[in-house]
């Protein structure tokens, strides 16, 4: 099973942190891999079974070498806490909220299903996509806290 998990601590109540993060139409905003995302299928915002579209790019030296578009589930959905998507029916984004005083640790993390033979040995070591994965989500996580303690 690959996995992987960065945190941050962002100096704002559950709700306004929760609020930006279940907002996926905002995402493009703060990730160096989510270009954009829309609510899909009939809906009109986070709850559980909403789906939404995500569109990604890969860049290397800022050349786009690959662009995709994910559709994406809701699967857990607790305002203020928990906000989990699966993308296409394999990997599992989660953000966990947890208050702390006047701010909120915020743990994004993520799950597959494992991998086997040419296709592990090609994700993991050749593209080194965990180690990817997980520095995408500490600055994704920097670039939350940086527009939401910014604001007012």
């Amino acid at each position: 099973m690959g996995q992987g998990s960065a945190s941050v601590e962002i100096n704002r109540d559950p709700s306004v942190v929760f609020a930006a993060i279940s907002d996926v139409t905002r995402m493009g905003e703060w990730s160096p891999e989510c270009t954009g995302g829309r609510w899909v299928d009939g809906a009109t915002g986070p709850a559980i079974g909403a789906k939404f579209e995500g569109d990604n790019r890969i860049a290397i030296g800022g050349i786009t070498v690959k662009k995709w578009t994910t559709t994406s589930e809701v699967t857990a959905y607790v305002p203020g806490e928990v906000f989990e998507f699966t993308a296409e029916g394999y990997t599992t984004w989660r953000y966990q909220l947890e208050p702390r005083g006047s701010s909120t640790k915020v743990t994004e993390s993520y799950e597959y299903k494992p991998m086997s033979g040419p296709q592990r040995f090609a994700v993991e070591t050749l593209m080194r996509r965990p180690a990817a994965m997980v520095k995408g989500m500490q600055r994704t996580l920097e670039q939350i806290k940086q527009s939401l303690e910014s604001s007012s």
